[in-house]
Parts: C-alpha cells; structure tokens; sequence
C-alpha cells in the first residue's frame, strides 16, 4: 500500500465514530498500514543541495516510525479513547507534513533536471 493512501485511510478512520466497539482494532490496522508503507517509502536524494533535505527527511521518517510504534499498543491498552484519539491526531498531523515535505522534494528534484522555471 502506498504511503497516501495509508495516510488517507487512517485519517478517514479518526473521524470515524470512536464510541463504535471496532474503533480501537480499526485504527490500530490503519497504524500498522502506515507503519509498513512508511517502512517501505526508501527516497534517495543524493543531488548536494537536495542532500541535507533528504537526510532531514531520512530522520524524520525514523522519528515517525518510533512513534507509530510506541502508539499501536497503546491505542488497545489505554483506557481513555479521547486521549489515544488526541495522539494518533497529531501523529496523523506529522505524518501529513512528512509526506508534503517528500513531494516538494521530489518536485525540487524534477524542476532542477528540467532546468528551473527559468
């Protein structure tokens, strides 16, 4: 599965109704989704002005995945929904920026092999 749709899905989850008895299993599938295709998503940026970018990307995606671990427990053994709720939210938030932050650069990348906007 690719990273969007990962993403998308579990956004379409977290609105789902949370007092339904499948949320908590539901989410924590749509973790291990994102979890698996973040796992998988390799960007290589070896251009030098790109580099540092991508490195910087490279960490977050290691930060990303540590809490997409820690979290997928969680969101079966905490008592309070409205808490794991608040949590996977700003997770979904991040994962969102991270995926932005890959699509710029590969933008960048495309735009510096095309010549600019020059």
């Amino acid at each position: 599965m690719a990273l969007d749709q990962a993403i998308s899905e579990l956004s379409a989850t977290l609105e789902d109704d949370r007092s339904a008895a499948q949320w908590r299993s539901m989410v924590r599938m749509r973790l291990a989704a994102v979890r698996q295709a973040l796992a998988e998503e390799r960007p290589r940026f070896r251009d030098g002005w790109l580099s540092a970018r991508g490195r910087g990307s490279e960490r977050t995606r290691h930060q990303l995945l540590a809490r997409l671990s820690a979290l997928g427990p969680r969101v079966l053994e905490q008592p309070d929904t409205e808490t794991s709720y608040r949590e996977i939210r700003r997770l979904s938030v991040d994962l969102e920026h991270y995926r932005q932050r890959l699509h710029d650069l590969v933008y960048d990348s495309v735009g510096m092999e095309l010549g600019g906007s020059e």
